[in-house]
């Protein structure tokens, strides 16, 4: 619960089942997600940009910054807006819009240039987000669900709860399929539950080709990304055997020399939980504008607390995100500490 500052009344989010009876007005409708988007980002706001187009809305898809290469065969993806390359279109677009659908993010830092803009937007702003502790005061309409697996399920669910399970096509099929198997690490994480092996069997009766799919995801690389990935795990991995960590850190210069874009450090945190023992994983890049952290953990280590505490992030139990303002060498040290305050949960 949030409270309106003008009125000191207390503010609450609406179900979003509450919009349905709208959707049968053509509206003109904006899809956001967070900055660097990955395939649930970009697979729920596509699948969601294909189901309101076939209602007759007029809808358009605006990410914060750019997106990574292995995301561009997405049915959608070529009329998907770059804020920071369009700004002025983009924000001309948000001007006329009357909602804005906010899609795997639930605070509006995460859309980095994007978030005072989406601050001030005057019409209907709605969340469909499975992260925690969402900003509930921003958005009119929404659900905010972490039991669920990845945004592209709760668009799935909310396709099937408005009554238009018919207008799953094979476009949003592949989209939301692409969601829902990369968040659930192709189906191996906890959350990967019956409900959504259910909803990959219906996705399947639609007649699209998963293999294909994996394909288009994670054989879709040059060789300088093989090459940085061997280099990393040979030159910048560091095991704290008695913390059960593993850290990877990588320099800006380095990104550089592999001519690494973005979308090409995608995964290499997940590398170490591969280690016998090893509870919590920590990605550490010089990104040159800022320091960017992941983290991702095994059992009952919550790396979200982990990321809000230490280093202004958060996300899943599980899985979260953080930043930096310090340089490289001063992030791993501070790392280093917040990881021996929490030695008696690694240990």
């Amino acid at each position: 619960m949030a409270f309106n500052s003008a009125t000191l009344q207390p503010f609450y989010m609406k179900d979003i089942q509450e919009i349905f009876a709208l959707l049968s007005r053509p509206t003109k409708v904006v899809i956001v997600m967070h900055l660097k988007p990955d395939a649930d980002a970009m697979g729920s706001s596509l699948g969601l940009f294909h189901f309101l187009n076939q209602l007759g809305h007029s809808v358009t898809v605006i990410s914060p910054t750019n997106w990574a290469d292995w995301l561009k065969w997405m049915k959608g993806c070529e009329k998907v807006i770059d804020y920071e390359l369009n700004t002025e279109k983009a924000n001309s677009i948000l001007d006329n819009a009357e909602w804005v659908f906010c899609l795997d993010f639930n605070t509006l830092s995460r859309t980095r240039k994007m978030a005072a803009k989406l601050s001030d937007f005057n019409g209907i702003k709605i969340l469909i987000d499975h992260h925690q502790q969402p900003q509930s005061e921003y958005f009119v309409y929404g659900i905010s669900d972490t039991s669920k697996s990845s945004t592209s399920e709760m668009v799935y669910d909310f396709i099937l709860d408005s009554g238009h399970a018919e207008k799953i096509n094979k476009d949003i099929a592949e989209c939301l399929y692409a969601g829902v198997m990369t968040d659930t690490g192709s189906f191996r994480f906890s959350s990967a539950t019956a409900s959504v092996h259910r909803m990959v069997a219906d996705l399947k009766d639609r007649g699209f080709d998963h293999s294909k799919i994996h394909e288009n995801l994670f054989d879709n690389f040059l060789e300088n990304r093989l090459r940085f990935t061997g280099h990393v795990l040979q030159s910048r991995l560091d095991i704290f055997y008695e913390y059960n960590t593993a850290l990877i850190a990588i320099p800006w210069k380095e990104l550089v020399k592999y001519q690494i874009k973005t979308g090409d450090t995608e995964g290499l945190v997940n590398y170490p939980l591969t280690i016998q023992g090893i509870k919590l994983a920590a990605l550490i890049i010089d990104r040159d504008e800022e320091i960017k952290c992941s983290f991702r953990s095994k059992g009952d280590f919550d790396v979200n607390v982990f990321a809000r505490t230490y280093f202004e992030g958060g996300g899943h139990s599980n899985a979260a995100g953080g930043r930096s303002s310090d340089t490289l060498e001063q992030t791993v040290q501070r790392f280093i500490k917040a990881m021996k305050e929490n030695a008696s949960q690694l240990q």
